[in-house]
């Protein structure tokens, strides 16, 4: 996790702000626009709804944005979109788990498969890589509101797994099944959370050299610039070298 945080907050700084937000925005409403078709158009009757909101609203997406996202979904002319997931290996051995919605499977799987042959990596057969990471529940809370110990201490009441605090959050890790009780529970608490959804988190980790590591961030740029993909997980450490440049 702490590796897919480097390198995703390495990435959100490389590009123009402006751009970056336009295309996050349409990503986080198509989610919207899925997980309200999937389920009830109701957040509190819908985990993956709520998720996605909650998500939304973290990254200051305007409340007019999110309510059309949702109204869109009951549309009779709305956009039919398919979850995919693809798997492969990127410079180094690094796993990379790649995460859609797509209108087109033929499409985004082209240009998925092109972006992993450019960078001199490989898309492989589903199932390939996914074993090396597990899939959990992660929460996030601003570390503004608990101190370390006291949100550890209502994580595990609620029946979290782990917390871990940084300077800047308190990320709680759960199990698949219980995420939506220790949100509700910690919610209760905290108020809303600033992330609150399913992830892939690496078993372990591979270090990688600056000449591999700007290779393997050069290919996830690539991945999360298109508009199908929602979301790139890897299993790789940047050097400490590499991150200094690179928010230099």
């Amino acid at each position: 996790m702490a590796g897919h945080s480097q390198f995703k907050n390495i990435m959100h700084k490389k590009g123009k702000q402006d751009a970056i937000r336009s295309k996050l925005f349409s990503k986080l409403a198509r989610e919207i626009t899925v997980a309200a078709k999937m389920g009830l158009p109701d957040i509190n009757m819908n985990a993956r709804l709520r998720a996605a909101v909650i998500e939304a609203r973290a990254e200051n997406m305007p409340k007019d944005n999110i309510e059309r996202a949702i109204k869109k979904a009951s549309g009779a002319d709305g956009e039919n979109y398919e979850s995919v997931r693809y798997e492969g290996y990127a410079p180094g051995g690094v796993a990379l788990i790649v995460e859609a919605l797509t209108d087109n499977r033929n499409r985004t799987a082209g240009e998925v498969r092109s972006y992993f042959t450019k960078a001199g990596g490989a898309l492989a057969e589903t199932g390939a890589v996914s074993f090396m990471f597990d899939r959990i529940g992660l929460i996030v809370f601003d570390k503004k509101v608990a101190s370390d110990d006291a949100m550890l201490e209502a994580a595990i009441e609620a029946g979290a797994d782990d917390v871990v605090s940084s300077p800047e959050s308190h990320e709680i890790i759960t199990s698949l099944t219980s995420l939506v009780d220790v949100q509700k529970a910690l919610e209760a608490k905290f108020g809303e959370p600033q992330k609150a959804a399913l992830i892939w988190r690496p078993q372990n980790t591979v270090a990688v050299d600056d000449e591999t590591g700007e290779k393997i961030l050069k290919l996830v740029g690539a991945l999360e610039d298109n508009d199908d993909v929602q979301n790139v997980t890897a299993n790789f450490e940047l050097s400490d070298s590499l991150v200094a440049k690179m928010q230099a």
